[in-house]
C-alpha cells in the first residue's frame, strides 16, 4: 500500500540551516581533533579531558567514538558531492537496541537510494546492537546522557556542540529510549525525526494499524506528521505477526523519508504542515 503522508510553499531549508548559524561551538571540529589525546581501547577512541579546551575539560567532556585515524583526521566535508545540485547530507542516528530502523536506511543509502550519510551515532547503550552495527561500519559512536550506568556520557549541551562540530544536517530516532533534550530540539528545529509504530495521533480505528514519522518537538509524540503507512489487522493475526509486518513498513518508509529530506523534497505549507514532493512529479505532494 502506497504511503500516506501528511498534508506546501515556504522551504523547509532555509530554516534548518538556522541551528548552524545560531549555535555557540565550543567544541573543535574533528577534522582538528588532536591525534596526541587519543587513546585507543576496544575499538573506541576518547579523548582526554585535559586535552580539549576549557569549556569542555571544566564540564568533563569524554567523547567516545570508533573511528579510524584517517576519519578522525578527515573533515565530513570532504568528498561532498552534489545529486540533480543537492549535496550530500550529514545524518546523526539515536538508537537504544538493535537499531534496525538504522540499519535499513544505512543500507538504503549504500545502495544509492538515499543522498545522505551517517556521520555518527548516538546512544545511551554503547554495547547495544546498533552501536554495534555502526562500529563495524566505521560509524563513530557517542554516549548520551551521562550517568551512573554511562559515566563518559555527554552532557545536553555538549551533545549539541559535538553533533555541530559533524555538522549535521538531519537527526534520525530509530528506537532510542531516553528524552530528547531541548537544548538539541530547539538547536535543530524541524530537524529531527522519529518513527512511531502506530497511526499518531489517535493510533488508528479498528482494524488498521501502522507506523509513523514526524518531527519531534518538546513533547512526547506530538510533533508535525510527516508520514504514515496504512497495515490491515488481519483476523488471524497474532501481536507478533502484526508488529512484524508493522516494523517492515516502518524500515521501507524510514528509508524514503530520509531520501526526501537529503533531497531537499520536503517543504512546509503556510499553516505549518510538512508535504513531501514526488521525486517522479515535483509538481505533486504526496
Amino acid at each position: 500500500m502506497e504511503a500516506l503522508f501528511g498534508v506546501c510553499s515556504n522551504s523547509l531549508f532555509p530554516s534548518i540551516q538556522n541551528h548552524k548559524n545560531t549555535i555557540l561551538l565550543p567544541f573543535p571540529n574533528s577534522a582538528h581533533l588532536p591525534f596526541s589525546s587519543q587513546l585507543k581501547s576496544q575499538n573506541r577512541v576518547s579523548l582526554k579531558p585535559h586535552d580539549l579546551p576549557p569549556f569542555e575539560a571544566s564540564n568533563n567532556l569524554l567523547l567516545k567514538c570508533i573511528s579510524s585515524d584517517e576519519r578522525l583526521g578527515t573533515s565530513v566535508d570532504e568528498g561532498d558531492s552534489l545529486k540533480d545540485g543537492v549535496r550530500i547530507k550529514n545524518l546523526a542516528v539515536f538508537v537504544s537496541g538493535g537499531g534496525s530502523n538504522f540499519r535499513a536506511v544505512h543500507e538504503a543509502i549504500l545502495r544509492g537510494e538515499v543522498h545522505g550519510r551517517f556521520v555518527v551515532l548516538v546512544t545511551n547503550k554503547h554495547d547495544c546492537g546498533g552501536a554495534q552495527y555502526a562500529r563495524e561500519n566505521g560509524i563513530p559512536v557517542i554516549i548520551y546522557p551521562n550517568t551512573k550506568g554511562e559515566p563518559e556520557g555527554l552532557s545536553s549541551n555538549n551533545l549539541v556542540a559535538v553533533l555541530s562540530s559533524y555538522e549535521i544536517d538531519f537527526i534520525l530516532l530509530a528506537g532510542y529510549l531516553k528524552l530528547i533534550p531541548s537544548e538539541l530540539i530547539r538547536a535543530y528545529s524541524n530537524s529531527i525525526l522519529n518513527i512511531h509504530p502506530s497511526l499518531l495521533p489517535a493510533f488508528g480505528g479498528k482494524g488498521y494499524s501502522g507506523p509513523t514519522i514526524h518531527f519531534v518537538d518538546e513533547n512526547y509524540d506530538t510533533g508535525r506528521i510527516l508520514a504514515q503507512r496504512i497495515v490491515p489487522v488481519l483476523a488471524n493475526d497474532t501481536a507478533k505477526e502484526l508488529a512484524a509486518r508493522v516494523l517492515r513498513q516502518e524500515h521501507k518508509m524510514y528509508a524514503e523519508v530520509a531520501a526526501a529530506i537529503c533531497e531537499e523534497r520536503v517543504i512546509w505549507r503556510e499553516d505549518g504542515v510538512p508535504l513531501i514532493r514526488s521525486k517522479a512529479n515535483p509538481e505533486h505532494y504526496s
